[in-house]
């Protein structure tokens, strides 16, 4: 008797350990929540995206001029850092006096972040890393140390190349655009003697970015560029990104109609996520009709994702988007 109960007990422990393992792996997603001037929106300045890898990794994208400085409340825990290029509405030469100060249209950037720049000020008080490629991380890393910070924590990574910080693999990719150094970031004689001649110091090339989170998920991330072969033949046939983040404002990246092109022909991700639109691209929530935002969703034909200030997404590896959009 005892021994059949032993045996009933044990038929009994294999079964539910075989329910368990049946049960469905909930799949871990990557969040990605914008910054934007004003929370809902999609305003002309909004460049910032925070992405979070399920491991709790978090990683700030292009920071600008809508994060209110280090001390903005949205920030939380800042690991990594990453620039695309010098310009002052990616790096930050100046911010939004708070969140949500002023209007989408005309946002209150009233404060200079001159001669650190945003992403300095955010890395010195986060003690961040900032991976960029080219010939950027020398500025960066003196920035760091002239302000106490670490210069180690400035890393760089050329094109070819990745690092791994965090469980998130980080390679940089071509972006064609100008990458030129404002002159006020030097200060001093040599600083003013540049700006009187016109001229920017030279940093190199821009660069996007690909992210590859803990998940398995391979996020592109565009900078300011043209249509470049690399999106065809590094980004989609080397990396095989499923997520894109595309700049389409137009005048100083691909407009709405290149950069469809470049979704729908060259990267071919499962999704994408509209950025740097240079205008108003939506209002209460809602794309704005006749607008460049409204132009690049009707033309690309996977799905589009406007990144809404303060609206967390999240996207499972394949790219698709789980929740928030």
């Amino acid at each position: 008797m005892e021994e059949s109960l032993n045996r009933l007990a044990l038929v009994a422990s294999v079964g539910a350990l075989g329910a368990a393992l049946a049960l469905p792996v909930l799949a871990q997603t990557v969040k990605v929540t914008p910054l934007g001037g004003i929370d809902g929106e999609f305003c002309p300045q909004d460049r910032a995206l925070i992405f979070e890898d399920p491991n709790g990794t978090r990683v700030l994208y292009d920071p600008g001029r809508t994060v209110a400085g280090a001390s903005d409340p949205r920030l939380g825990k800042i690991d990594i850092i990453l620039v695309s290029h010098m310009h002052g509405d990616h790096v930050g030469n100046a911010h939004n006096k708070a969140p949500n100060s002023g209007t989408c249209e005309s946002p209150d950037t009233s404060v200079s972040a001159i001669p650190n720049s945003n992403a300095v000020n955010i890395a010195l008080a986060k003690k961040s890393k900032i991976v960029t490629g080219s010939e950027m991380p020398p500025f960066f890393a003196a920035k760091l140390k002239s302000n106490g910070g670490d210069p180690a924590n400035s890393i760089l990574v050329r094109f070819g190349g990745s690092t791994t910080i965090g469980g998130v693999r980080i390679a940089t990719v071509a972006a064609l655009h100008s990458n030129g150094l404002d002159p006020d970031y030097i200060g001093g004689d040599l600083g003013k003697a540049m700006k009187d001649a016109g001229i920017a110091g030279d940093v190199g090339l821009a660069t996007g970015y690909v992210l590859r989170f803990s998940n398995g998920l391979v996020v592109y991330l565009s900078g300011d560029t043209g249509i470049v072969a690399d999106q065809d033949v590094v980004v989609r046939n080397y990396y095989n990104a499923k997520l894109a983040v595309i700049n389409m404002g137009d005048g100083f990246s691909t407009g709405p109609a290149e950069a469809a092109y470049v979704i729908n022909d060259l990267v071919k991700p499962a999704s994408v996520i509209a950025s740097h639109a240079n205008e108003v691209g939506t209002v209460n929530g809602k794309v704005r009709a006749g607008s460049k935002t409204e132009a690049f969703i009707k033309a690309v034909k996977v799905p589009v994702h406007i990144p809404l200030s303060g609206r967390t997404m999240e996207f499972d590896a394949a790219g698709k988007c789980t929740a928030g959009c």
